[in-house]
């Protein structure tokens, strides 16, 4: 069972090596960037990440965390489970209420064409952004250094990698835990290997 991942480490690259990291597996890195030759080959869209599993291709970069956690039952909890609902909802508000607004920013930063960026659209932003730091940090277990408590899932290794993303950005984390959560997860030596794939 090999994995070989495509994508470079300032893209969502990084969250799937930090989860294989974190998981202790052998892959292969292939550092590419979005749209270039080597994804496209695999990946029509050109998006990265992309994992290849016995020569099939998975794209997007939650699915292929989840996917590695439950193949290897570490860093989730069970499929079906309430601790799983739980999880999944956690890590869906991560994607639709923090990475989405953080990607808005990006692209009228630097990915859409100059014409199409929308000016002072990151006030906006930074307010939605605000909001949902406030909503997150309600939901985030008192017993454990983890989002869910004692246990790490995948969850805690995307909201440190949005975290990543809000510190370069200049959005400001002002929820003193939440602040607290990312340096911790972006202390670990799992996240330290990752950055140097």
């Amino acid at each position: 069972m090999g994995y070989t991942v495509i994508g470079n480490v300032k893209s969502r690259a990084l969250r799937v090596l930090w989860t294989l990291e974190e998981l202790g597996l052998d892959y292969e890195h292939v550092d590419a960037g979005p749209r270039s030759d080597e994804v496209t080959r695999i990946s029509p869209a050109g998006k990265v990440p992309v994992l290849v599993v016995d020569g099939v291709p998975i794209t997007d970069s939650v699915a292929i965390m989840t996917f590695l956690a439950d193949r290897h039952g570490a860093l989730t909890f069970p499929a079906g489970t309430i601790d799983r609902a739980r999880q999944d909802s956690l890590t869906q508000m991560i994607l639709d209420e923090i990475d989405a607004v953080l990607w808005t920013a990006a692209r009228h930063s630097f990915v859409l064409p100059e014409e199409l960026r929308v000016e002072g659209i990151k006030d906006s932003l930074k307010w939605e952004f605000a909001k949902s730091e406030t909503a997150l940090v309600r939901r985030m277990a008192e017993d454990g250094p983890f989002l869910m408590g004692e246990t790490m899932t995948i969850a805690d290794i995307l909201l440190a990698h949005c975290g990543g993303w809000a510190i370069a950005a200049k959005f400001p984390i002002s929820e003193p835990r939440l602040r607290d959560h990312i340096a911790m997860m972006r202390d670990r030596p799992a996240f330290h290997r990752a950055l140097g794939a």
